[in-house]
């Protein structure tokens, strides 16, 4: 099966983001995507900024095909200006994270598509758990030789992108013990998780034609490894994170990726071999990412050295700068030192139930950080919300 790979200009980029509909008095989860999407519809035809996804209880933002971040964005926030003067009536709060902390997966309800009631049929238990959100990232690739090269290099980095932006350690009403709850259940449908990596573009056409072939898939979009090639678009889509809260997460992790992929491009441009790493180290990687988060020790190089992420972020967000400088993100790479240093999204959902002891506080907490655009603190945040007087800076 021949894949055709779209024209796409070098390094342009695009975001979508997956939003909870969440109940402003119960904080669950509300079933009503279809009713918000035929609004936005109604009153802005042909938007082309909000979308269904698999749960009614979700809708996704997204961007127009962009060059830079800040026009990502700017995007990002106009689709959700869309959307809450219709949920803001219905008395639905907007937020997100890679998990909601305790609603009941088996009880949300599967948007009406023929792709998504196939999902579901076939693979039972698991497709019915699928109470995910994540943040997916497409960069545009000038070369259709280079899109393997750079998926196996982007690889390479895949449990570290995972870990900072983790955001699920609650599943069901309890915290699972992992940081990435999500990769772990989303990896149970026969074609997610890990990306396979193939060395020439005809293995990776032979490898969809014999799952064509034999009815795993019925179309390339099926195929949803956390990074994939997207050959319609003519970019490579990094979809390892969970969903951010706010969108200044989003524009850092948009930032790290294409950054990221800019640099490999660069070194292929120069005539250089991008690293990669075995499929096993690979998959050992993103198991430690989802469980450890950024405590995890990771493999970084097919000699199976390794490192603990706190240790070689620096270094590694200063290899990225000067492509993220020449892209003009480099502000928003650079920042996620700064959340290091506040909590990335897991280890600020845990200190929010360590000092209020309510999964509710939780999903509050998750709601002020998508009004505010930026992650809070949870000492600040908790004692605001007990009424205890904290100056603001």
């Amino acid at each position: 099966m021949p894949i055709d790979f779209a024209d796409s200009p070098r390094s342009s980029l695009g975001i979508e983001w997956e939003l909870q509909l969440v109940d402003r008095d119960s904080h669950d989860l509300r079933q009503t995507a279809r009713a918000i999407l035929d609004a936005v519809e109604e009153r802005h035809p042909g938007n082309g900024l909000v979308h269904k996804e698999m749960l009614l209880n979700t809708v996704e933002i997204t961007s127009r095909p962009r060059e830079t971040v800040d026009e990502c964005i700017r995007d990002i926030e106009e689709g959700v200006a869309l959307v809450r003067p219709i949920t803001d009536p219905l008395h639905i709060e907007l937020t997100s994270a890679g998990s909601h902390p305790f609603a009941d997966p088996t009880y949300q309800q599967v948007t009406d598509s023929h792709r998504y009631r196939e999902l579901v049929a076939r693979t039972q238990y698991w497709g019915q758990q699928m109470l995910l959100f994540g943040t997916h990232v497409h960069v545009g690739v000038d070369s259709r030789a280079k899109v393997l090269p750079l998926l196996a290099y982007v690889a390479t980095k895949l449990g570290h992108i995972q870990a900072l932006f983790a955001s699920s350690p609650y599943w069901g009403g309890v915290d699972t013990g992992y940081c990435d709850n999500r990769a772990m259940v989303f990896q149970q449908l026969p074609t997610a998780g890990q990306p396979r990596q193939f060395e020439r573009w005809e293995q990776l056409e032979s490898f969809t034609s014999d799952l064509l072939h034999t009815g795993v898939i019925s179309s390339f979009d099926e195929i949803r490894w956390d990074i994939r090639p997207a050959p319609k678009f003519g970019t490579l889509e990094v979809r390892v994170a969970d969903a951010s809260s706010n969108t200044r997460e989003v524009r850092a992790y948009a930032a790290l990726v294409q950054s990221l992929v800019e640099t490999g491009s660069r070194i292929l441009d120069e005539g250089g071999e991008l690293p990669s790493q075995p499929e096993w180290f690979v998959s050992e990687n993103r198991w430690r990412a989802a469980r450890y988060g950024m405590d995890a020790i990771l493999i970084e190089n097919a000699a199976g050295e390794e490192a603990a992420l706190r240790e070689t972020l620096p270094s590694w967000l200063e290899e990225l700068a000067p492509a993220a400088r020449d892209l003009g993100c480099e502000d928003d790479l650079l920042w996620i030192g700064d959340l290091v240093a506040l909590g990335v999204g897991y280890q600020r959902q845990r200190a929010v139930w360590e000092k209020a002891g309510s999964l509710e506080a939780i999903v509050e907490f998750l709601q002020a950080e998508t009004k505010a655009d930026r992650p809070l603190d949870p000492s600040t945040f908790v004692a605001r919300a007990r009424g205890v007087h904290v100056p603001r800076r």
